[in-house]
């Protein structure tokens, strides 16, 4: 969103594709792009492909068939949906995404990943004194935003030669997550049963955040400290209590995100040039800024 004035989508028929719908920043991303569309004055035709690839690329399918002015793809694996992507393109539909990077994608709407993964890593290896053991959630590396948060995470790391990284890393999943999170850390603490031989749990987007925290306090190991991406409102809830062990996290603006990609698609469609990729600027959100950051990222809520 850049204050700029948006041309108008009346008569244009939009495909809003999306992955599925599990978490807040999937649902906030999502209504955003409905609502733009519709205070625009265009129609969205959109489908949901239910966290199930094949329904997903079927469903894009049709949209191709039904040719609308142009289709938005939301998340997913990169190289499992590459191929589709391209039959967009070939049929030449304006393909625009939000938060998949792809080079069929004439403009992806995401926040700032590289400045998250930086950031946030910077944060939790000061936290801990720049030394100690750090557990690692990397279950979905073939989405790209969570690749470039983890990867930016692991070159910090770099400047700090006396963190270690616990091997295997924790794989997280889509359903049942945080009850899956909070068993796979009560077993790594069976591992790692004294004080400082853990320090730190770190996830690419909050869910499995919460279910390691829960982990945690039930244990009595608040010692170790969490830290996540999205600003999702249940982790910001549970990073806002003082005794929990939620450190920090890199606070997402999901609904602006899928506002910004339809402006981005209108301008294009209005014949305009438009910038490959539009970021939403992060929030890191701490014990220390938590009411403040509340404020800032749930006063407009949908």
């Amino acid at each position: 969103m850049d204050n700029k004035s948006v041309p108008s989508l009346k008569g244009k028929k939009i495909g809003v594709a999306i992955e599925g719908i599990s978490n807040n920043w999937e649902r906030q991303a999502y209504q955003g792009q409905l609502d733009r569309i519709k205070e625009l004055g265009g129609t969205a035709i959109s489908v949901n492909g239910e966290r199930n690839a094949q329904k997903h690329i079927g469903d894009i399918k049709n949209l191709i068939t039904q040719k609308p002015d142009a289709i938005i793809k939301q998340l997913g694996d990169t190289k499992v949906y590459a191929p589709i992507l391209k039959e967009v393109r070939a049929a030449n539909i304006p393909l625009f995404t939000v938060d998949h990077p792809s080079e069929y994608s004439i403009t992806n709407s995401s926040s700032d990943n590289y400045r998250i993964g930086e950031e946030l890593a910077r944060k939790m290896f000061e936290d801990i004194g720049g030394k100690g053991k750090i557990a690692v959630f990397n279950g979905f590396y073939g989405e790209r935003t969570l690749a470039i948060r983890y990867d930016e995470m692991k070159y910090v790391a770099k400047d700090y030669p006396q963190i270690e990284f616990i091997q295997p890393e924790l794989q997280d999943i889509i359903n049942g997550t945080i009850e899956d999170s909070k068993k796979k850390v009560q077993d790594l603490l069976i591992k790692y049963p004294k004080k400082g031989d853990l320090k730190a749990i770190w996830a690419g987007w909050d869910i499995p955040a919460i279910g390691a925290s829960q982990a945690l306090v039930a244990a009595g190991r608040t010692d170790i400290k969490v830290y996540a991406v999205d600003g999702d409102p249940d982790a910001i809830k549970v990073l806002a209590d003082k005794d929990s062990p939620f450190a920090a996290d890199m606070a997402q603006q999901p609904y602006k995100i899928g506002q910004a990609v339809i402006d981005s698609m209108a301008r294009y469609l209005n014949g305009e040039e438009v910038p490959r990729s539009v970021y939403m600027e992060p929030y890191l959100v701490t014990k220390d800024n938590v009411e403040e950051a509340e404020k800032i990222l749930f006063n407009d809520k949908k």
